[in-house]
């Protein structure tokens, strides 16, 4: 694994950059870009996935999303899903830069909110041949309709309401308002999988110096609210396309919504007795996803390769 950095416009991202045993600087490999969660950083799950696929034999890229982690970018903690969406083009731009990467050769693999980035990254960069999501959260329809998908997007109005009021704060001089992505203190009314969350990003079990308060700019609520991840998904993604996700996630309504969009090559993964957050490190859900993830890379990334059902 190497540490780079790699220019997505005015902004540097940070990266890691892994490359399989069989590297052969005079092979056009096939790539993939992993994408982390919202909040996350690249020496978390998305890192995992990359030195795991790199293992499969593939040149993989985890970085860190602009304005976040070591990547450039203010103001920070922010979590814009367009940048978020253009941080994989960028990507995918400086993995066709590297002479050992076959640049018709590219897909990426997104995790949670990564997933959601990813799957619209693809729809509208057809340099990416294929796409897979763990665990996938469709980042703006999960702020809306809340963790089950449950509540109307109009249960949206009042935060957003206060996100003004705190914008207007913000111009007549207060100080910049941040928000947690993950409970600081669960009780008997949090979603199973925001308790394991908790546990995932704010203990040793996952926890980080770049991701450790896990803050959320204020200012990008009106950004997340607003925004659809799968907005024209059944006529722009061509690609194919591998869901993953746990039977008793309470986000698995992402995935399974998604695979009834989706028209073109897909399949769908329900793995029995997962959570949302197993995906991210428990060695028994990580392995059964590198399981799907590696053989449909191999088959859709292979030279000469043409999507299939």
């Amino acid at each position: 694994m190497e540490a780079i950095t790699f220019p997505n416009g005015p902004i540097i991202m940070a990266g890691h950059l892994h490359l399989p045993p069989d590297f052969d600087p005079g092979h056009g490999h096939a790539a993939i870009v992993t994408v982390h969660p919202g909040g996350g950083v690249k020496e978390q799950t998305a890192g995992l996935y990359a030195g795991k696929l790199a293992e499969q034999g593939f040149v993989t890229l985890a970085y860190d999303a602009s304005h976040q982690g070591e990547s450039g970018g203010e103001p920070r903690f922010l979590e814009d899903p367009a940048a978020r969406v253009e941080d994989v083009r960028a990507a995918v731009d400086h993995l066709q830069t590297l002479g050992y990467v076959a640049p018709e050769r590219i897909g990426v693999l997104g995790i949670c909110a990564g997933g959601g980035y990813a799957v619209n990254a693809t729809m509208t960069d057809h340099r990416i041949k294929a796409v897979g999501t763990v665990s996938c959260l469709n980042i703006g329809t999960g702020y809306r309709q809340g963790w089950y998908g449950t509540d109307p997007a109009s249960a949206a109005v009042p935060a957003l309401e206060a996100a003004a009021r705190q914008r207007t704060a913000e111009t007549q001089g207060a100080e910049p308002a941040y928000l947690p992505y993950v409970p600081w203190e669960p009780d008997e009314d949090t979603p199973r999988d925001l308790v394991e969350a908790h546990d995932y990003y704010l203990t040793p079990r996952a926890q980080h110096p770049h991701a450790r308060n896990k803050k959320l700019f204020a200012r990008s609520l009106s950004k997340i609210f607003a925004f659809d991840a799968f907005h024209l998904v059944e006529d722009l993604l061509t690609q194919p396309i591998l869901m993953v996700a746990g039977s008793e996630a309470g986000s698995l309504w992402h995935s399974t919504g998604l695979h009834a969009r989706v028209r073109g090559p897909k399949r769908l993964v329900v793995v029995d007795g997962g959570t949302h957050m197993d995906f991210y490190d428990v060695p028994k859900y990580v392995d059964r996803a590198v399981e799907e993830a590696a053989p449909f890379f191999t088959d859709h990334l292979a030279a000469g390769s043409t999507p299939q059902a």
